[in-house]
């Protein structure tokens, strides 16, 4: 019997049935680790950090200050104050660590979730609302504390962070630079394109991926089959992967890293390996694709929970110092709220001011368009 008739005999697979590719076989990633889950200090071979009683209770008080006025956002926008927000809810000490192992020269750009990063900088936690409420651009001058507008295009910042920190290297300059994107924005081009660029040009930046579970509803095993922080391999400079609730672990690893940019070592790729605990945005519901299950195992890795722990084995806080933070927590999140609803509302023609340099035909159509428009409102009302 010839090989073709052989064939004849068995039923051919239809062509339209999909054949599952093998996953490949993964090997548990290493994550840096400083601070256990159940507040125990551990050590790490290629990373150690010695901070001062004071230090550590600077950081836990950064951490909860930032989760009240995140939680007082939240409540605003529920309350009809804002028209969107997108709370860091689990990412604090991510955000804390890293945004405290900068240096005043240093640069930040972030996407439109670092309200801790923002925090550290010294931005007034109120500037951060007026985008969301709608009444301003961005709340900020971006040069007065080198932190730039919130980015609200996925992945951009991290284009835009390489181009700066070329010019730094050029400028001769031994400051550094900070990209934060999160998980699925490293399925962008840009961020290729970013790598790419930044390794060739030996530029001094750091990319701080918050790997916080989910792209909006998409876990990261549907945007990359290796561990994020494994990509910066391809492109020619290393990444490490840390634990992104170890507020002491992502300090030390972006110290580590912003200190290799600075001696001209080039770029490296943090993967703050983290969880998001709330909505994407408010106007997400995260219900629909995860499981509660999910959600409550991370609550058992919570940032701050596992810090306050380690301070009180240590003996370095006692009941005074959480009950202040409670009261200053209490007021700060007053104060946004007050001046939230203080702020004033935005001059409607203000959208078709510095779009153009010396003015344009089409830009002045528009404007006279939409002055008639408001004009047809007022008339309504006599």
């Amino acid at each position: 019997m010839t090989v073709e008739s052989t064939a004849a005999r068995k039923p051919r697979r239809s062509s339209t049935k999909r054949v599952s590719a093998k996953k490949p076989q993964r090997s548990e990633p290493e994550l840096v680790q400083l601070l256990t889950p159940e507040g125990e200090r551990i050590e790490h071979p290629d990373y150690s950090i010695d901070l001062t009683p004071d230090e550590l209770l600077g950081l836990y008080r950064d951490m909860v200050l930032t989760r009240r006025f995140d939680a007082e956002a939240t409540a605003l926008q529920r309350q009809g104050e804002l028209g969107l927000w997108a709370s860091l809810l689990g990412q604090e000490a991510a955000q804390i660590g890293s945004g405290r192992a900068l240096r005043d020269d240093d640069y930040v750009f972030p996407t439109y979730r670092e309200h801790g990063v923002a925090w550290c900088r010294g931005v007034d936690p109120t500037n951060l609302l007026g985008m969301f409420r709608g009444v301003n651009h961005g709340g900020w001058d971006p040069n007065t504390n080198n932190f730039h507008l919130y980015t609200i295009v996925i992945g951009s910042q991290t284009l835009h962070a390489t181009g700066y920190a070329m010019g730094v290297a050029k400028d001769g300059a031994d400051s550094a630079v900070v990209a934060y994107f999160g998980d699925g924005a490293s399925s962008q081009g840009d961020v290729a394109e970013s790598f790419t660029f930044s390794a060739v040009y030996n530029a001094p930046v750091v990319f701080f991926c918050q790997n916080n579970q989910w792209a909006i509803s998409e876990p990261t095993e549907r945007q990359t089959r290796v561990p994020l922080y494994q990509r910066a391999q391809g492109f020619g400079f290393p990444g490490v992967r840390v634990d992104g609730n170890d507020v002491l672990a992502c300090l030390a690893v972006t110290r580590d890293a912003l200190e290799r940019a600075r001696r001209g070592e080039g770029p490296t790729l943090v993967e703050a390996f983290t969880y998001r605990m709330g909505a994407h945005t408010t106007s997400d519901d995260p219900t629909k694709y995860r499981a509660d299950e999910e959600r409550e195992a991370w609550e058992a890795k919570d940032p701050i929970l596992r810090l306050r722990t380690y301070l009180e084995k240590q003996g370095f806080a006692d009941a005074a110092f959480f009950d202040g933070l409670e009261a200053e927590s209490e007021s700060l999140g007053k104060r946004v709220r007050e001046a939230v609803r203080a702020m004033p509302d935005p001059d409607q023609m203000a959208i078709f001011e510095n779009v153009y340099a010396d003015g344009h035909a089409l830009v002045d159509e528009e404007r006279a368009q939409f002055a008639a428009y408001q004009a047809s409102f007022a008339e309504e009302g006599k």
